[in-house]
């Protein structure tokens, strides 16, 4: 079997790979407000998993080489939220099916560049049966959190969140490590995870200054939050560098089968499940299904594109 090569040698950016890096971080917390994408699967897209979870996890290490090199991809990030809490969100609930779908069909024509991860490792049967379980691994947990979201709580939650209990707040260092494993392992989406726990309708809902100021005492919820979502980032990354540098091929293999399960994950969430819910009580919204179609080819040809240039290129 052939080794493929891992790059942990940070990049020095120039004006277009820092915007490289700012685009990835952008796409990475627009992917947290949307169900099924995957940051890490994106951070694949772009050549940069392996570079990102290096710096994220030496960071204390080397936190000035490090640091500049996450800088362009945490500013992403923030700008990506931003945007996707203020807009994409409400694109979503006006025409949930069609957005499903744009950023299904963006996946899917950016999955050459993460074939290209594995282009040197030989394909057996064990390779593909690797790669068939990391591709089951995100649709099971898609599944799970239909299974056990439990909507009907969010009232109940975010009355916690009014005046918090000291026991209510550490149980957050706990969900925002999960939440920050499921930015390092391609596949796994902390929406999904929140909605499985019950806990995204009540988090978005306090987010809004008229509920801050009634209730300033939810920051340290957040706080709570922030500290084990940071712990999450930075162990994991640790963990999986480790793993890179022990058995690169079958990682590669695996995450090659959890990017293609983030796709198909996409599809088998709680937020797709609603929708599922509501074409069988209402019928089926013949227009969204429609510009569906449409954004799904649009968002393929587009992003195939791109991985091809990209492929070409490297």
């Amino acid at each position: 079997m052939e080794s493929c090569t891992i790059n942990l040698e940070l990049e020095k950016y120039n004006k277009k790979t820092w915007l490289k890096s700012a685009l990835l971080g952008f796409l990475i917390g627009i992917g947290v407000i949307v169900p099924g994408i995957s940051g890490s699967t994106i951070a694949i897209i772009f050549g940069l998993y392996a570079q990102m979870l290096f710096a994220i996890g030496n960071i204390f290490k080397d936190f000035k080489k490090c640091f500049a090199f996450l800088l362009p991809i945490l500013l992403g990030v923030a700008a990506g939220m931003i945007l996707g809490f203020v807009f994409v969100k409400s694109l979503i609930n006006l025409l949930p099916f069609a957005m499903i779908c744009l950023f299904a069909g963006l996946m899917c024509g950016a999955f050459p560049a993460v074939l290209n991860e594995v282009k040197c490792v030989q394909k057996t049967a064990k390779t593909y049966m690797i790669m068939a379980f990391g591709a089951i691994v995100p649709v099971v947990f898609g599944i799970v959190s239909v299974l056990l979201s439990n909507t009907s709580s969010s009232v109940a939650i975010i009355e916690l969140f009014q005046k918090p209990a000291w026991w209510f707040i550490l149980c957050f260092i706990p969900v925002g490590y999960l939440m920050g494993v499921t930015q390092i392992v391609p596949g796994l989406s902390a929406t999904a995870l929140l909605m499985m726990l019950g806990l995204f309708t009540a988090l978005v809902d306090s987010i809004s200054f008229t509920f801050w100021a009634e209730y300033l005492s939810v920051f340290l919820v957040y706080i709570a939050l922030a500290l084990g979502f940071a712990l999450g980032l930075i162990t994991f990354s640790k963990f999986l560098t480790f793993i890179f540098s022990k058995i690169k091929n079958l990682a590669f293999t695996f995450i090659v089968g959890l990017s293609l399960g983030s796709i198909i994950a996409m599809f088998f969430n709680p937020d797709s499940y609603e929708i599922y819910s509501s074409w069988a009580t209402n019928g089926i919204y013949v227009l969204d299904v429609i510009l569906a179609v449409v954004l799904f080819a649009v968002g393929l040809v587009t992003a195939y594109y791109l991985a091809k240039k990209e492929i070409t290129k490297n």
